[in-house]
């Protein structure tokens, strides 16, 4: 069995009821819910949450929410590993033996069935990969990044980087913040993401977005607007 686990907490203070908040006329989290179901990927599709709303709002999108997230698992600071773990072991014990799963934000608009199958075929075809999620590239290489120094003027990060040329440098990529394919006992073990063997799903730029602010959400729906009318 493979299962999909949508993390949605209730009380995001940045974003206002962020996980079901209309984008573009329809809750964010819906996207993610309808590409896990229609992807054919995933035999069940369950949403990890504390708040009745968001479990309501799954459900009327067709998603699972069997249970209530623990409050210990529900403050600010608790990071995604350990929410998975709790859904892994609840949905092990509820359902029986799980193959893959993959952990889809509910806030990723931008999240397209077939990235999701190429996660979950890097996975299958590398037996020693614990993971493999979505990233993108810098658009710029990082190894000549800036900072400002303590009196203010400008440094570089890496100043034997000042002269060398950009094509000679390592291309560098961040989490696309989309989803995280995973063995179970991976993701029961290990001690995160970037620790642990991972395996690339590239994205290209134009569709990752990081949703934290309002002014990143007016950002991701003008480019999504300009994608679906590309």
């Amino acid at each position: 069995m493979n299962i999909a686990i949508i993390p949605a907490r209730g009380g995001s203070k940045r974003i206002p009821k962020k996980n079901t908040r209309p984008f573009l006329g329809k809750p964010i989290i819906g996207y993610s819910i309808e590409v896990a179901l229609d992807c054919g990927l995933f035999d069940r599709v369950i949403v990890s949450t504390d708040d009745e709303e968001i479990a309501t709002t799954s459900r009327q999108f067709g998603a699972e929410a069997p249970f209530t997230r623990p409050e210990a698992l529900s403050t600010d600071d608790v990071a995604t590993l350990p929410v998975i773990r709790h859904a892994i072991q609840w949905a092990a014990e509820a359902y029986g033996e799980i193959h893959y799963a993959c952990c889809i934000y509910a806030t990723a608009p931008f999240v397209q069935a077939e990235d999701l199958a190429e996660g979950l075929r890097k996975l299958q075809e590398n037996d020693q990969s614990d993971f493999a999620f979505s990233v993108t590239s810098f658009g710029f290489p990082i190894q000549r990044g800036l900072q400002k120094s303590d009196d203010g003027y400008l440094e570089m990060c890496r100043p034997e980087h000042e002269y060398t040329r950009s094509q000679d440098l390592k291309e560098a990529y961040h989490d696309a913040g989309q989803f995280y394919w995973g063995r179970p006992e991976s993701f029961l073990s290990a001690p995160g993401f970037y620790s642990a063997r991972a395996l690339p799903v590239t994205l290209p730029r134009h569709r990752v977005q990081d949703i934290d602010t309002l002014e990143d959400w007016v950002r991701a729906e003008h480019m999504f607007t300009a994608i679906k009318h590309s």
